[in-house]
């Protein structure tokens, strides 16, 4: 599967590079995406079993250590393509990232080795998250380079759509494999396919790129001797370049990884692990609020061309803000409506003493254990100081429970009406979707202009690595941590809404500062 063609007012060179640019960053992110939708699933196949929420944060922190890399990615290949050039700086890192995801599916698991298990996918994520830290600044710089004036924006917002088709693109084969080998099939071996089919894709993806000339750009600035010899310290050992940097990452960057973040991974694993839908109709919810919300990143990309790329993005971090809450209670409400029921009908708390959270041990304590309960559960609880000398009292409505029993909690729970599953018939469709399609609106809007965007801020002589840098530490850092973090608040406080505060003060933040500080640059020319 590739990337929609760019229209016919785009001629046929231009369309070619596009074309390539874009299907190898599908293939980029489709594999990246694997382990992000797999994430509740590895939980049990790489982690030590015993305490389901420590190996869920545990299997959602590995994902965030490839993410946690992809600065140094950067900075690695930002330096090799402004010394040497965009197109086989990228052919680099789509090889590196291919036959790392491939090895995933033939990793032996926790079961067969014990703590080589995750220790080895760790050393794979970070592989993964090197390559795609110099993945992306490659193809936008790329392709921006080749694009004429006042087109910018919408040549580079056809990258855009990539990172949403490799999504698109792992969810339905994850769930073809699920359907078609049946989930104990598919828990046993079948999850390996979706990896081992990077082989073919990485084949294709080289081919393609091989067929690449270097960017005119580029080439222009080479024979003019123009390159420069040490780009990493005239990007960021310079104040004046170094200035644009941080403010590209606090005001455009943070508050992109963070909206896209909470916009695809955070909703799906809502979706599942709060809102107990079964895995094929999230996938499916997801899957049709991204088909139908991703024209929109050529539609802003255009737009942005117009008005500019600054006032989108900006408008984009801060509707995000203002209804993240809103909408996933909204969420609650359309997808699993007796949990909003029971919610109202039976208030929880937690009174208790040495109540900690575990990330990648067993709770040990009572209260630990009556929290890392409710937390599976996918219920609001509120925590209260130590009731007297119990280790643990927790309150389910008007019932009083005095230490920890996992079988009277359950019962208590079903008595006051908790639904253990959403059930499919009270699921409103058409509001679910128009609220997930609502988070990819916000997606497009922040993500859609920001390639071009980048690129015009930064000179060519230094262009790969000074805009590669702010762009992997808003989505590798801000954004990749997003879902681990998130759940992590949740655990803490009690409160599923409460994973939404990070995104939110992000994106607020660089709403803020890109109001206030960032430059418009859709008119900047790029030959300097």
């Amino acid at each position: 599967m590739g990337p929609a063609a760019p229209g016919p007012w785009i001629d046929a060179a231009h369309r070619r590079v596009i074309f390539a640019s874009s299907l190898g960053t599908v293939f980029e992110w489709y594999d990246f995406y694997l382990y992000g939708t797999l994430a509740v699933f590895f939980s049990s196949l790489f982690f030590p079993p015993g305490n389901d929420t420590a190996a869920f944060l545990a299997s959602l922190a590995t994902f965030g250590a490839g993410f946690a890399v992809r600065p140094l990615g950067a900075l690695v290949f930002g330096r090799v393509g402004d010394l040497i050039g965009r197109k086989y700086t990228f052919l680099i890192t789509i090889v590196v990232m291919g036959f790392s995801t491939a090895l995933v599916g033939v990793l032996p698991t926790y079961a067969r080795i014990g703590i080589w298990a995750p220790v080895l996918l760790v050393t794979l994520r970070l592989a993964q998250g090197l390559a795609l830290g110099g993945e992306y600044g490659g193809a936008a710089t790329y392709v921006a380079e080749h694009a004429p004036p006042g087109r910018r924006g919408s040549y580079t917002s056809w990258i855009q759509t990539t990172a949403t088709l490799g999504f698109f693109l792992s969810l339905a084969v994850i769930l073809g494999c699920r359907l078609g080998l049946g989930e104990e099939t598919f828990r046993a071996w079948g999850w390996r396919i979706p990896f081992l089919l990077s082989v073919v894709l990485l084949g294709v993806s080289v081919y393609i790129r091989l067929k690449l000339e270097e960017s005119p750009a580029f080439l222009e600035i080479k024979s003019a001797g123009g390159l420069s010899r040490a780009p990493l310290t005239e990007s960021f050992g310079q104040w004046a370049n170094a200035r644009i940097v941080l403010l590209a990452l606090f005001g455009a960057t943070a508050g992109q990884g963070v909206v896209w973040y909470t916009g695809q991974f955070y909703a799906l694993f809502f979706l599942q692990n709060t809102l107990k839908l079964d895995f094929e109709m999230s996938y499916l919810l997801v899957a049709a609020a991204l088909l139908v919300g991703t024209p929109f990143f050529v539609v802003f990309g255009r737009l942005s061309d117009r008005i500019g790329r600054r006032r989108i993005m900006v408008a984009g971090c801060l509707l995000a803000a203002l209804t993240f809450i809103p909408i996933f209670k909204g969420l609650t409400l359309s997808v699993n409506p007796a949990l909003a029921e029971f919610e109202e009908r039976a208030a929880i708390t937690v009174a208790g003493q040495d109540c900690h959270v575990h990330i990648f041990s067993k709770p040990k304590s009572l209260c630990d254990q009556a929290r890392d309960f409710l937390t599976k559960a996918g219920v609001s609880y509120e925590r209260q100081p130590q009731d007297g000398n119990n280790d643990v009292v927790t309150t389910i409505g008007a019932t009083r429970l005095t230490g920890f029993d996992q079988a009277s909690y359950r019962a208590q729970l079903i008595a006051y009406g908790y639904p253990a599953a959403a059930d499919p018939a009270r699921v409103n469709l058409p509001v679910a979707l128009l609220l997930l399609w609502a988070l990819m609106i916000y997606v497009t809007m922040v993500y859609g202009p920001i390639a071009a965007y980048l690129v015009e801020l930064f000179p060519t002589r230094i262009r790969y690595s000074s805009m590669s840098l702010p762009y992997h530490i808003g989505n590798g850092w801000f954004g990749g941590f997003l879902p681990f973090l998130a759940a992590a608040l949740v655990v803490r406080t009690g409160n599923i809404y409460d994973g939404l505060w990070y995104p939110i003060i992000v994106a607020a933040m660089t709403g803020m500062v890109g109001l206030l500080f960032l430059r418009e640059t859709k008119d900047a020319t790029l030959n300097s």
